[in-house]
């Protein structure tokens, strides 16, 4: 079926259509609509099905993007979703939520001159497409196996792995201290980029298929680590990076200067209908308020954006380099400008004004100077360019680090790296403690989801491994 294929030379790249930012401004709901399965089948046949596919290269997953796209072009939907799912725990997550603009799509060989395949979107329309024929089931095994599995952190880590090893047969529980799976999915990353229905409805299929989840369960306070240890056969630590960065500046301590998790966090249960204390006294809620974001990352985008659904007065971000130097993804930095976000690049705050509560920022211009060891430019301040911005309420969106986990979980044993991160075998993904593994973002630090599948997936094939290959394997008790 060649003839269906490449026909990126007759037809223009085109996204789901996407709502007006006056009505994306006035709720929650995903912004773009899906596509309807013409279009999807028409942008899944500009695919080149090249040789070296780079969008397949650039995936941390290496998903089989041109086989998936020629399987959609031909309207073989189940084999299309079967493909996509085969390497990649979460396809209609990675479709809403990754940065495509800097992996798959940013990679694509046609596009230059003709625009890259819309393969976030192609991705988002097979599996939704599969959850509504019920193509999707729950990971039921083909036989039981006796060896139990301890996960620490319902996250995008911890979920993938345990939906592998469940699928081999293990007894797999699942420990998190909140009361939702998902971690940063559920209380990061609002609704507007990722609609919670989609994460919560994995976690039915997830129970359905057998894993046991344990939720409002902290290690170090409900359970420690050598209990999980002594009950499960091995343990995968999946925790994520929650801790903020913050800045130390004048005035940081006065009201209404605040974490973005925090603010993200508060935001996102009183979508999900949880009694919010600080959303309804008005501490974590923008409405009415010149909002002040620091930050140039995914985190300050979801939080400018936030900002602007809640009913501030002004929206201002400030990012101390350039457009071109932001880390986040140039599609939210675009969407937030359509939404009425104000950006002041190359400026930096010095100071948060204000007696009790903050009423502004003080800030500075800076230039780009040569670039660093790593390659990137420095930034440095420009002399008398002090300015200064209004603002009742300061987010400070500057990324995460680690927690001290062993020092929470008790385990001095647990080793950390110089930036605090677990330290891992690499090549079994194994900590210093025997039967004890780690991923995602607690290894390599704040990152994307899909590195965190791919981290959880990898660390199952290991645990498996292990579990089984031990001499005599000690059972977990009943």
């Amino acid at each position: 079926m060649t003839e269906r294929m490449l026909q990126f030379v007759r037809l223009q790249q085109q996204t789901p259509d996407k709502r007006p930012a006056s009505a994306r401004r006035e709720d929650f709901q995903e912004i773009y609509d899906r596509f309807d399965p013409e279009r999807a089948k028409e942008q899944a046949s500009r695919c080149s099905q090249c040789g070296v596919p780079f969008c397949q290269v650039h995936c941390p997953l290496q998903n089989n993007i041109p086989d998936w796209l020629k399987l959609t072009a031909e309207g073989r939907m189940e084999e299309a979703y079967e493909v996509a799912s085969a390497t990649n725990t979460f396809p209609e997550i990675c479709g809403r939520v990754c940065p495509q603009d800097r992996l798959c799509e940013g990679n694509c060989v046609i596009e230059k001159g003709f625009e890259s395949v819309t393969i976030g979107s192609v991705e988002k329309y097979i599996v939704d497409t599969a959850w509504e024929n019920g193509w999707i089931k729950p990971p039921t095994p083909s036989r039981e196996l006796p060896h139990s599995i301890g996960i620490i952190g319902a996250g995008p880590a911890g979920l993938a792995a345990a939906e592998r090893l469940r699928v081999q047969g293990f007894q797999v529980h699942v420990y998190d201290r909140y009361d939702r799976v998902g971690g940063l999915m559920i209380y990061g990353i609002p609704n507007f980029k990722l609609e919670k229905e989609v994460v919560l409805r994995r976690w039915e299929q997830y129970a359905a298929g057998g894993i046991h989840f344990h939720m409002n369960t902290a290690v170090g306070r409900d359970v420690t680590l050598a209990e999980l240890r002594a009950r499960h056969d091995a343990i995968f630590i999946a925790t994520g990076v929650y801790k903020a960065r913050d800045v130390a500046l004048p005035g940081s301590e006065m009201d209404g200067v605040v974490p973005a998790l925090d603010y993200l966090t508060t935001s996102n249960r009183q979508n999900l209908g949880d009694a919010v204390p600080a959303y309804d006294s008005g501490a974590l809620n923008a409405a009415g308020r010149d909002v002040v974001v620091i930050g140039g990352g995914d985190t300050a985008m979801d939080c400018v954006r936030t900002a602007v659904r809640q009913g501030a007065k002004s929206v201002t971000c400030l990012y101390r380099r350039d457009k071109a130097n932001m880390p986040g993804s140039m599609r939210e930095v675009h969407n937030a400008e359509e939404e009425g976000v104000r950006f002041l690049w190359l400026s930096a705050p010095e100071a948060f004004l204000g007696a009790d509560a903050v009423t502004g920022v003080r800030a500075i211009r800076m230039h780009l100077g040569l670039p660093d060891a790593t390659g990137r430019q420095q930034v440095a301040p420009i002399e008398g360019s002090h300015f200064v911005v209004p603002a009742t309420l300061v987010i400070k969106a500057l990324g995460f680090d680690p927690e001290a986990l062993p020092a929470m979980f008790d385990e001095p044993a647990l080793t950390v790296t110089r930036w605090g991160t677990l330290k891992v075998d690499h090549r079994s993904m194994m900590t210093a403690l025997p039967g004890v593994f780690a991923g995602g973002d607690i290894v390599r630090g704040a990152s994307l989801v899909v590195w965190g599948i791919r981290d959880g997936r990898d660390a199952a094939e290991q645990i498996a491994q292990y579990v089984l290959n031990k001499a005599e394997v000690p059972q977990a008790a009943e």
